[in-house]
């Protein structure tokens, strides 16, 4: 299977001048780079604002002052290395710390760091958790990317998984049917192993992002389609991101492009409030308008999708934004309160739940489930280098 060249300096990308790479150096210092060339093949290069640009090519306002590292406390959700157990029936597995290419609004960029060993290579902790406890139905592999595993990895991870009586769900959170959709049709150990494992009691779902429908290529749709053939269910998410996919024109498109190529719409998501994101920080009301606006052009299969926020405290949907109140609910819940109806003054300005007065009646702040996960948003700024030997020594 060929695989596209990767690039992990900014000095690779020709198609900016050499000023302008100058002046980006200072961001991938802070914030890591990596794009492929089949993706880069999608950018305008003659539009300045063009979106598949803003996703992968560092930008400015990444080092303004704003958000957090871990804008939704996931140091909190860890239970042992690898393993993150926030809602009752859903586990989730990190282990991959590497993307197709960095997306610059990533929520877990920190995995990217030097100095930060989230992800694990050895998934064997995380796997005996979820062995001991059967109230974890379904179980979502994330990172990084799960999908840039070797397929050997990532058929043992599944065969585990299937071995456990009680995990009825695999989802696997990738973005590499648009990075790198020719892995989709081109490895056929893959698609044999999403085959076998993929069945009509128990499926296993690609939880995609696709953030802009000019992502969705005919490599991309020949991807879908691949994993269709092979029993994988297909749904999409992602952020609703200022000069990405932020225009109601942008957002139609995206839904009637991945209704009829079968890609289930499932959730928008306001951008969290995290570190080098400003520039992508879109009001609340300007996000419930603009999904609105879109979901009124679209066809039923389009509206199912859903707004949230995935904050600290639970995913909780944006119901309406009128008058200058938000009409909330919690779609899921860390402490079991799935369902709260929540109705709180909403400033113009607002972007989170935490901008949002008297939010703090609803939620508290959690506390660590084991101690020695470090929070991220305790460390450096800026990332310390550190070899490869030492990184490698520590896992």
């Amino acid at each position: 299977m060929a695989q596209p060249k990767y690039l992990t300096k900014i000095d690779q990308i020709k198609q900016i001048s050499e000023e302008e790479r100058e002046r980006l150096k200072k961001i991938t210092e802070k914030f890591v780079f990596r794009v492929n060339e089949y993706y880069l093949s999608l950018i305008n290069w003659e539009d300045p604002n063009d979106p598949i640009k803003n996703l992968v090519i560092p930008n400015e306002g990444e080092l303004e002052e704003y958000g957090r590292w871990d804008a939704s406390d996931e140091d909190t959700n860890y239970v042992v290395p690898g393993c993150q157990h926030k809602y009752e029936t859903t586990a989730l597995l990190i282990c991959s710390e590497v993307c197709g290419a960095y997306c610059r609004y990533c929520f877990r960029k920190r995995l990217f760091r030097n100095d930060v060993k989230e992800a694990m290579i050895d998934v064997n902790p995380g796997l005996e958790y979820i062995r001991e406890h059967p109230e974890i139905n379904n179980v979502l592999l994330t990172g990084g990317d799960p999908l840039i595993l070797a397929t050997k990895k990532l058929r043992y991870i599944i065969e585990e998984l299937r071995s456990i009586p009680h995990v009825k769900i695999i989802r696997i959170g990738s973005k590499l049917p648009v990075f790198n959709p020719m892995r989709f049709y081109e490895d056929e150990e893959l698609l044999k192993l999403i085959r076998e494992y993929s069945t009509a009691d128990h499926r296993i779902y690609i939880m995609a992002h696709v953030n802009h429908p000019r992502e969705i290529t005919e490599e991309a749709k020949k991807g879908f389609q691949a994993l269709h053939d092979a029993g994988a269910v297909i749904v999409n998410q992602t952020p609703v991101l200022k000069g990405i996919n932020d225009h109601p024109d942008d957002l139609t498109e995206l839904l009637d492009k991945l209704s009829w190529a079968g890609v289930t719409p499932y959730y928008f998501f306001i951008n969290r409030p995290v570190a080098g994101n400003n520039d992508f920080v879109l009001p609340l009301k300007e996000a419930y308008d603009a999904v609105e606006e879109a979901k009124a052009r679209t066809s039923g299969l389009g509206k199912r999708i859903r707004l949230s926020m995935s904050h600290t405290s639970g995913k909780i949907e944006i119901l309406a934004v009128e008058d200058g109140k938000a009409y909330l609910k919690y779609h899921q819940s860390r402490d079991g309160q799935y369902g709260r109806f929540m109705v709180l003054d909403c400033p113009e300005d607002a972007s989170w739940f935490d901008d949002l007065p008297g939010n703090e009646q609803y939620w508290h702040q959690p506390e660590k489930k084991v101690e020695d996960v470090v929070s991220v948003n305790d460390m450096p700024d800026i990332p310390q280098k550190q070899n490869k030997r030492a990184r490698a020594a520590s896992r």
